[in-house]
């Protein structure tokens, strides 16, 4: 082994903590590590909404490039923000346990107005045919998160929100919005996920949301087999399985695209769908596969989805 693995991150607290977990449990494996700080163009620019900037791996393209000049020996990323198709030269060494894949809202305002408006009645979620019409602001960058909410919202505002989780948080706080969506998985990390909040259970994930990804460069099997050590099964071939469909549909940040893969008693279900920008239309697919026969399930399901009506919703949104 290197004498010293270097860890590339982002600079974010989200971003630090996961890369300090990484270092944390490669020191118990009895592998010394440094951290090495590096600022994306997604940190950078918190004003353009993600899906105006239309660059895949936005958040991930400078530690790939730290990789490839040899700055780092492995990159910590959000697995969400992981385009489907990985840089040449590099590739995923270890998939981390997954945590929370929800979306929750963190509301503002009185609980005996709003509630009702977002039909949370006796602690469950109303169907969308029983709900009333009402008109919130909502903020969220995600055009995933937007369309789903609009589709059960048609008549709310959302709004755009850009920053790291602190960032967004503060905004909100400052703000007139209703609320705003984050990933769970996010605030709970590093203990900003405060007491006014909904778990969206209605809200289908992003692929591979709520897991951590570790990459290296090819040519480093050291690195490699530091990073292997760590590395979830299970966690693994869930994530790839939404990666597989949501490569299949050649979707991105710009795509509404939603994906997740469970294993339950040695069998997978996947629930996938895809939206119009505006939420007006939806296509969803829900497969099952025994879990040593799932080495196509994503293409597969991707491919039901497409005849479902995936392919004229994709259509759409390329001509937009």
């Amino acid at each position: 082994m290197k004498n010293v693995i270097r860890i590339g991150t982002r600079d974010s607290q989200l971003a630090v903590w996961q890369a300090t977990l990484v270092q944390t449990q490669l020191r118990s494996k009895g592998i010394e590590s440094t951290l090495v700080f590096i600022k994306s163009d997604g940190d950078i620019d918190l004003v353009t909404p993600l899906y105006e900037l239309g660059v895949q791996g936005i958040f991930t393209k400078t530690l790939d490039a730290a990789l490839l000049n040899n700055r780092i020996d492995l990159a910590v990323h959000s697995m969400k923000d992981v385009p489907t198709q990985m840089a040449r030269g590099l590739e995923q060494a270890a998939v981390l346990p997954r945590a929370s894949y929800k979306d929750i809202l963190v509301y503002q305002g009185d609980k005996e107005s709003l509630f009702p408006a977002l039909g949370w009645v006796n602690d469950q979620w109303l169907p969308n045919s029983e709900l009333t019409p009402s008109h919130l602001t909502i903020a969220t960058s995600s055009v995933r998160r937007k369309a789903q909410w609009l589709n059960r919202y048609p008549a709310h505002t959302l709004d755009n929100l850009r920053g790291n989780v602190n960032t967004r948080m503060r905004k909100l706080s400052e703000s007139h919005w209703q609320g705003a969506i984050f990933a769970a998985a996010g605030l709970e990390r590093i203990g900003l996920r405060p007491d006014n909040t909904l778990e969206l259970d209605w809200m289908l994930p992003a692929p591979s949301q709520g897991a951590i990804l570790i990459a290296c460069r090819e040519n480093d099997p050291t690195s490699r087999e530091a990073a292997a050590l760590l590395n979830d099964p299970h966690t693994a071939l869930c994530t790839r399985i939404e990666k597989d469909f949501l490569r299949v549909l050649m979707g991105g940040c710009t795509t509404p695209i939603s994906a997740l893969a469970v294993i339950d008693n040695n069998n997978v279900l996947f629930r996938g769908n895809i939206l119009s920008l505006d939420g007006k239309e939806k296509a969803e697919i829900d497969c099952f596969s025994p879990i040593d026969q799932t080495e196509q399930l994503g293409k597969t399901c991707a491919e039901k989805l497409l005849q479902k009506g995936g392919d004229k919703i994709i259509a759409s949104i390329r001509n937009a």
